[in-house]
């Protein structure tokens, strides 16, 4: 096992798919407790995460824990979370739409180093 490393997960399936949408969270939070970096990419839909008003209404089963709540824990473990400024345009949305758990937003190159730079990237 790597003593030190980085893990980065991009995260491409939104609320019209809940049942995805806590694995990265919960993926990125163990990383950090195997003494691991974390962050996660929000494109595509998985945007929509971190607009306002979503994630505190969405749940990835029926009765289910709400998909906020495994971010916040994330949060609070260390990940980063980071949107796809590309993803923002798609969906009509601006950082003033985005929750305070976003830390920034991000472009291709910054992706792409971050993959290039990671011991593992994950994409859900």
């Amino acid at each position: 096992m790597i003593e030190e490393g980085k893990v980065t997960i991009f995260v491409t399936h939104g609320p019209s798919t809940p049942e995805r949408c806590a694995t990265p969270f919960y993926m990125a939070s163990t990383a950090l407790a195997m003494d691991c970096e974390a962050e996660m990419i929000f494109q595509i839909d998985g945007a929509l995460l971190l607009k306002k008003g979503i994630a505190e209404n969405l749940v990835a089963k029926e009765q289910g824990k709400k998909v906020i709540d495994f971010m916040r824990e994330a949060k609070e473990a260390g990940v980063v979370l980071h949107v796809c400024s590309a993803a923002l345009q798609l969906h009509d949305m601006t950082p003033d739409d985005l929750i305070e758990e976003c830390d920034d937003v991000v472009g291709a190159a910054y992706m792409i180093d971050a993959a290039l730079n990671s011991h593992m990237v994950l994409t859900y």
